[in-house]
């Protein structure tokens, strides 16, 4: 299972703190409402839920699939909750949002995926909170075209689709995932909708190779990836995979520059880098 912070390298290391937690986790309690931060153990939540900002967890904390590096559990969801967009359009209202990040686990039981309520979603947030910045961080939807247009009908700001890792480790990661699939759907986001910024992140620490890492990059790029996330994968649980190497921080600074060098307006690369953290600060350095 992950190492206790004591025993990870230096530039891994992270201070919790406890101030302003408390108020947070009141406050999506009582809207009856999960955050990724929680579901997934990030390693940012004190940092996060101090500012405060949170990357919203809609349609349930269960996934279908179940991928080996992820925290999140596994089963037979329950069906969405009609009142869940207005619930977290409330919720982000009260918190003075002005950036609303929206996730969901992998929901293959569904007809469309869930696309419909990341929609009424955005929608919902869109109507509450006209001056806000929404970004969707979504399934694969088993690509499927009418889930994807459904979701990008609402006009997201950003629509965020993880690759996760190289393709060579996809059998070991990400099994029931496709990276063609993966790459094809942020592909046709920014076809449907060019104005839409599309966004990409991965993980290192699996054991994938440098010149493999620089190939999905050139990948993202050639299907319209405007912005990318790259940070360590840390194990969650011991039901996950074990890290296999801990990436140096000069590592992650040597891929931002030929990231930025190969095109992209948005580059986060660090450690403990995570795909929806920090989102409006990653956001507002895109060139528009």
């Amino acid at each position: 299972m992950r190492l206790p912070d004591w025993m990870l390298p230096d530039w891994i290391r992270t201070r919790y703190s406890y101030e302003g937690i408390h108020d947070m986790k009141h406050l999506l309690r009582r809207y009856g409402l999960s955050t990724v931060c929680e579901e997934a153990r990030c390693p940012n939540k004190s940092e996060c839920f101090r500012k405060p900002t949170a990357t919203f967890m809609i349609l349930g904390s269960l996934c279908t699939r179940g991928c080996s590096f992820c925290s999140v559990d596994k089963g037979l969801p329950f069906p969405p909750e009609t009142d869940e967009p207005l619930r977290v359009s409330l919720a982000a209202k009260e918190m003075g949002l002005k950036y609303i990040v929206l996730t969901s686990p992998t929901r293959d039981d569904l007809f469309d995926g869930g696309a419909g309520h990341f929609r009424d979603t955005v929608l919902e947030v869109k109507r509450h909170i006209s001056f806000a910045k929404v970004e969707v961080l979504t399934p694969d939807f088993m690509g499927s075209m009418d889930s994807l247009r459904t979701v990008i009908s609402s006009c997201p700001d950003v629509f965020n689709h993880n690759v996760e890792t190289v393709p060579s480790l996809y059998p070991e990661v990400r099994h029931q995932a496709n990276y063609e699939r993966s790459l094809n759907l942020l592909y046709e986001a920014k076809k449907l909708k060019p104005h839409i910024k599309t966004k990409s992140g991965l993980m290192l620490g699996f054991g994938e190779s440098f010149d493999e890492v620089l190939g999905v990059f050139h990948d993202l790029k050639s299907a319209g990836c405007e912005m990318i996330t790259i940070g360590q994968y840390l194990q969650p649980s011991k039901r996950n995979l074990p890290v296999k190497e801990y990436v140096l921080p000069k590592t992650f600074e040597r891929l931002k520059d030929l990231a930025l060098d190969m095109g992209f307006n948005s580059v986060a690369s660090s450690p403990l880098v995570r795909s929806s953290m920090n989102a409006e600060e990653v956001f507002s350095n895109v060139a528009f």
